[in-house]
């Protein structure tokens, strides 16, 4: 669930639940439209709430350095953030 895979999946499914919830416009509907924030909320942030139940951290940054994953710094594939240098003329 830490790897850019299980992120993904994690925002897809919450997502899902969130306008398939939406989309029945009951109070059940409602309450899967608000446990589907969770899934989407916890992908977007790197959080895995079940590591702590395994052992590992709640970052999945912690998780995947301490499984020895590569480090994924951004969601999409092949887009990972550059520090950008300052420099005064």
């Amino acid at each position: 669930m830490a790897s850019r895979t299980g992120r993904w999946l994690r925002i897809v499914t919450g997502s899902c639940m969130v306008l398939g919830g939406l989309r029945a416009g009951s109070s059940r509907g409602t309450a899967v439209a608000l446990l589907g924030l969770g899934p989407v909320v916890t992908g977007l942030l790197d959080v895995v709430p079940l590591g702590p139940l395994f052992g590992f951290s709640l970052r999945g940054e912690d998780i995947r350095r301490e499984l020895g994953l590569p480090r994924e710094a951004s969601l999409l594939n092949g887009h990972h953030r550059r520090p950008q240098s300052v420099t005064l003329h």
